[in-house]
């Protein structure tokens, strides 16, 4: 495999990866999926007539909001046709998802349907269900580990030929900015991470 397509390779994975960890708050939340964590949870709630297990999923200046949104698709739904309670049901979900996305700092940009989450989240939300993280954490660490080294390996060949040419010198430069990159993103995820505790 030529440096070059082993770069682009490595770069797209690695983008990928780290979209997953650094926009997933703001582009690809997957609260608004139909398969997410809170939809279900809101069906339930609807089908039960206690708003109560929502209110953890807003902040404390949506709730008045929310539980005049559930009394009113719970007030439709009550005596009213199956499209009716299908319509009261769907306005309260995109409530429910637009409040708590507010509240996340994020926009909301419609429900998703079920199968549009990538897998990886599928799998945290699995790993919380099942009370252990540790499938989930070796095979993150062992992927990040892996993008690490191709950077380094591709960086470190090519600084072997560096001073040959001007070419030559380019194609360094460039598998030294994407192994360098890669690790500054990571560095930011973890002083991000690191100041949110503290």
């Amino acid at each position: 495999m030529s440096s070059k397509l082993l770069i682009r390779n490595a770069s797209a994975l690695g983008a990928g990866l780290l979209s997953c960890v650094l926009l997933a708050p703001a582009a690809n939340a997957h609260c608004d999926s139909y398969d997410g964590p809170i939809i279900p949870e809101a069906q339930m709630a609807l089908h039960k007539g206690d708003v109560q297990p929502l209110l953890k999923w807003v902040e404390p200046e949506h709730e008045t909001e929310l539980k005049a949104a559930f009394e009113r698709a719970r007030s439709v739904s009550s005596d009213a046709t199956e499209e009716a309670r299908e319509l009261a049901e769907l306005w309260f979900l995109e409530t429910f998802v637009r409040l708590h996305r507010e509240g996340e700092g994020a926009p909301y940009t419609g429900l998703k349907p079920a199968g549009s989450m990538p897998e990886f989240y599928l799998q945290a939300d699995a790993a919380l269900a099942e009370g252990s993280v540790a499938e989930l954490a070796d095979e993150i660490g062992n992927t990040i580990a892996q993008e690490i080294r191709d950077r380094f390996d591709v960086a470190y060949e090519l600084a072997q030929t560096a001073d040959d040419s001007v070419e030559d010198g380019r194609k360094f430069v460039a598998a030294y900015v994407n192994y360098f990159h890669f690790i500054e993103a990571l560095h930011h995820v973890l002083e991000a991470d690191h100041h949110q505790h503290h």
